[in-house]
């Protein structure tokens, strides 16, 4: 390879979830409906990078319909910047129920914050969904 191509090649962009992989090999494949989240926290991790990308359509069909909100409106000076998963209980390929802890770090102009929350998630006809969540601070 020349020094010419390694310039000009564009980097991968990652995943706002903070997977290990690009966005197109990791949360991409869940938000288009070409692949379903194994597991709770998998679901937990492409919402979260639906927030960061503004898809609302992927929101709201990974929402369980009794608690699915009509529409998402996104806070315009809002930006989701970073997700830590703090703890999960059950939520694995094989379970039902599965609740997600973690901690969503986001910018607002210069100020930064975190929304820290524990959500609950079930499969419903063999896809997980998102139930609720309690916000912790």
């Amino acid at each position: 390879m020349d020094r010419m191509s390694s310039k000009t090649r564009k980097p991968t962009p990652v995943c706002p979830c903070g997977g290990p992989r690009p966005y197109a090999e990791c949360c991409g494949p869940l938000h288009s409906g070409t692949a379903q989240a194994a597991t709770a926290e998998q679901l937990m991790r492409s919402r979260f990078a639906a927030f960061a990308k503004q898809d609302a359509a992927y929101l709201l069909r990974s929402w369980a319909p009794e608690t699915r909100p009509g529409r998402v409106d996104f806070d315009p000076g809002l930006r989701w910047e970073r997700l830590e998963i703090l703890g999960t209980t059950e939520g694995g390929p094989f379970h039902s129920e599965g609740t997600v802890e973690f901690r969503a770090h986001y910018r607002e102009g210069r100020t930064a914050g975190s929304m820290h929350e524990k959500s609950r998630f079930r499969r419903e006809g063999g896809a997980w969904v998102y139930v609720d969540g309690d916000v912790r601070d």
